[in-house]
């Protein structure tokens, strides 16, 4: 091995991909993050420590072979590094640019220096294997007889449809829109991810013989009765995309929109589509164009999805945008009761707050203010006080007084999560669910409490990361294989290559 792979950790410092300034992509809605060198991917693969005890592979949970893809990079072996990461993760293409990356918060060097630069690394690993030719539609050799639904084409569906494609099964996948993605496609903004990445996953599958049936809405325009009578089994992979609200005074004011809403929209313009051409959630009604040009915005809400906001509303031309924060700002450092593996409460700033935000922390929302002809005008907001309870345990929070004010807003952005998914469904068929009106579905089995239907996903476990929707599609793919009680597993159909890990996350 060369020294300066045993030794680049001490040698090299992290770096990441250099982005394209902000004066210039807010100007587009295209992705702006440049590859690395050559040389700058050789140097940032040789950082990694080829671990004893590799944390990395726990803090993914895909449970990514980290270190080995790292050292194939580094040689420039292409196909290993591929066959090793697609070997875990169907789609490191979408982790790659859109996960937290826990893997690098559970990274050994973490502990004192700068993490490897993992997620970066596995973005590049799947565009030179795209680049090269060696993403290629997966053969099937022996079909099983057996046929599958995946209601959901979001990332959980996609990769319980992959899984059980490559073991044989006949697989077809509903999705209630116009293209498959699901939040990938309508949620996340096309800066994040542009949508030529998921059509070129969605041609391939395709080509593996995995069928989409569009607009078809499982309960409104498709009968799950139909589908539980032609398939064998159905999975139920739908989101929990139903959002949680902030009913205050006023809410009935004119110009307050859920987060999809606003995303969704845009979306579909820079698709070229009709932004209001698509299914209305009945807690999701909204039948005019929204846009930020021109307007003072506020998100309330500092997460993923508030971010996703701020960027989009600032390509629109927004006059101002503010992100309202419930909590206080974390700290620069891990705190004492943050000790590494864990994923660190450490401040963040994300590309889109880098390109001219105000965020204004511990600022809780009180009212929505409406001028007389009913439109928003302004937000009654105060200042909290976030202290520990006496035990330690939880934070509490105390209204600041004489910290009440107004601040302009003619148009606000309720960012704050979801309350779970759709319960059509799930009232039609009298599932269990849990206390957060999630499926409820055994956890090795990810059977529901009907004997036909599983599920997986967001539906399951609530709002999550795409590294978790796509290691759940997995799992619950491959409890479905098992239940269809097909004599040969997939093992035997992955190439050899592939054999320990087609549907494993033990290594």
């Amino acid at each position: 091995m060369k020294q300066e792979k045993i030794t680049g950790f001490k040698e090299y410092e992290r770096e990441l991909p250099q982005t394209e300034p902000v004066d210039k992509r807010i100007q587009h809605y295209k992705e702006f993050t440049a590859p690395y060198s050559v040389e700058q991917l050789h140097q940032q693969s040789a950082r990694c420590m080829d671990c004893g005890v590799p944390f990395c592979h726990s803090g993914c949970p895909l449970g990514n072979v980290i270190p080995e893809f790292n050292d194939a990079v580094f040689y420039e072996r292409w196909e290993d590094a591929y066959e090793i990461l697609s070997s875990t993760n169907n789609f490191p293409e979408f982790t790659g640019r859109i996960c937290p990356a826990p893997c690098e918060s559970s990274c050994v060097l973490n502990i004192n220096r700068p993490a490897v630069a993992i997620e970066a690394i596995e973005k590049h690993i799947i565009e030179i294997a795209f680049d090269r030719g060696l993403v290629k539609p997966f053969q099937v050799e022996n079909r099983s007889g057996k046929s599958v639904a995946i209601i959901g084409s979001g990332p959980a569906g996609m990769a319980a449809a992959d899984q059980l494609n490559a073991a044989g099964h006949s697989v077809t996948v509903f999705e209630k829109d116009d293209a498959a993605g699901g939040l990938l496609r309508y949620g996340i903004p096309d800066f994040k991810l542009e949508k030529n990445v998921i059509d070129r996953r969605i041609e391939l599958m395709e080509q593996s013989g995995i069928k989409f049936t569009y607009h078809a809405h499982v309960g409104v325009n498709i009968f799950m009765s139909d589908l539980l009578a032609d398939f064998d089994a159905v999975v139920l992979a739908c989101g929990a995309m139903v959002p949680r609200d902030l009913d205050l005074p006023g809410r009935d004011a004119k110009g307050i929109y859920y987060a999809m809403e606003f995303l969704k929209q845009q979306n579909k313009r820079i698709a070229d589509k009709d932004p209001l051409a698509y299914i209305k959630l009945e807690s999701n009604i909204i039948d005019e164009e929204i846009t930020a040009k021109d307007k003072d915005v506020v998100i309330i809400g500092s997460g993923d999805t508030g971010s996703d906001c701020v960027g989009t509303a600032i390509r629109q031309g927004a006059k101002s945008v503010t992100q309202l924060a419930l909590m206080h700002r974390l700290g620069d450092e891990r705190p004492p009761y943050n000790p590494w593996p864990e994923y660190p409460d450490v401040y963040r700033t994300s590309s889109s707050q880098e390109e001219g935000a105000e965020r204004l922390f511990a600022t809780a929302t009180k009212e929505y203010i409406k001028d007389k002809k009913g439109n928003l005008k302004a937000l009654k907001v105060s200042d909290l006080h976030w202290e520990f309870t006496p035990d330690g345990k939880r934070l509490k929070s105390t209204e600041i007084e004489g910290t009440e004010r107004i601040i302009p807003c003619d148009m606000a952005l309720i960012s704050i999560g979801f309350s779970g998914p759709e319960q059509t469904l799930i009232e039609k068929y009298e599932l269990e669910t849990d206390i957060r009106g999630n499926v409820l579905a055994d956890e090795k089995s990810y059977k529901t409490s009907h004997p036909k239907l599983f599920t997986c996903g967001d539906m399951r476990r609530g709002q999550s990361l795409v590294v978790w929707a796509i290691t759940e599609g997995r799992e619950c793919a491959r409890s479905v294989d098992s239940f269809l009680g097909k004599e040969t597993s997939v093992l035997q159909n992955r190439d050899a290559s592939l054999e320990r890990t087609a549907f494993s996350q033990d290594s």
